[in-house]
């Protein structure tokens, strides 16, 4: 099954009614699925990327729903960027109740073995370390707000694949991070949870699965399916299905829910 589920998906339920979300790592296929998910959950949404011009996009889908939209082009590997987009949503909204982080970058596909340990700490930056500072940045207007962090992750923590080697570390080392800011933040009444995505059905997914059936010389559906297979759902989960379970963590209906890591994989991995 190669149809994307998203066309017949409805609005999203009212979770987030008059929130501020702030969400960075804005692209074509998570980004713009998280900022725009919110959006329709009710939430004024920040949107920080690098790139001007799809902050723009996306943040024109938001104001066409009704909400108010705050394009801040950041690179949040830069402390002085992180604090300026930080400010500037203070002062546009007066508080920031949600960080939705989804910024990351993929190392290449190679042993861990042989790869190059400086370049790791590049990737490291961006995937780890940004989403500490952005929370350090934070933390005051999320704690006078009983704010939520929602980190995404991925399916790699759970699989063994070869290849990922650095990317797993990265992941591994952001989940840890995560449990670590929920210790440190649950006592001032702020939540911090993960959200772990396998294959995400986008753009980019698409984009490899044709490139493996040319060279495999099979239909792009043989490839899709043979993934797929390794789904309890025989399908792959849509950006916006991601978006839900970190809308529905940001809100208050997960209340209760500090600390966990929740996998939305179509049943990919179990955890």
């Amino acid at each position: 099954m190669t149809e994307s589920v998203e066309d017949s998906r409805a609005l999203a339920a009212p979770l987030l009614t008059d929130k501020v979300v702030l969400v960075t790592g804005i692209g074509p296929g998570l980004g713009r699925a998280l900022a725009v998910r919110s959006a329709q959950a009710g939430a004024h949404v920040v949107l920080a990327a690098r790139t001007p011009e799809r902050l723009a996009e996306v943040a024109d889908e938001v104001t066409a729903l009704g909400r108010r939209a705050l394009a801040v082009p950041t690179d949040i590997t830069d402390p002085e960027s992180r604090e300026q987009l930080v400010q500037r949503a203070i002062d546009e909204f007066g508080r920031v109740d949600a960080l939705v982080n989804s910024a990351f970058v993929q190392p290449p596909q190679e042993r861990l073995l042989d790869t190059d340990v400086e370049a790791i700490r590049g990737w490291t930056d961006l995937n780890v370390l940004a989403s500490v500072g952005l929370v350090q940045q934070l933390q005051k207007t999320l704690v006078a707000n009983s704010g939520a962090v929602v980190l995404i992750n991925s399916m790699v923590l759970r699989n063994r694949l070869p290849g990922f080697g650095a990317y797993r570390m990265d992941k591994a080392a952001l989940l840890a991070a995560a449990r670590s800011l929920s210790v440190e933040l649950g006592p001032h009444g702020v939540r911090v949870n993960s959200v772990a995505p396998g294959y995400i059905w986008a753009d980019k997914v698409r984009r490899s699965f044709e490139r493996r059936a040319e060279a495999s010389g099979v239909t792009f559906d043989e490839v899709y399916d043979e993934v797929a297979a390794g789904t309890d759902l025989r399908r792959l989960p849509t950006p916006d299905e991601i978006a839900d379970a970190a809308v529905f963590l940001a809100s208050d209906m997960a209340s209760g829910i500090t600390g966990q890591c929740l996998d939305v994989t179509c049943g990919h991995t179990h955890h």
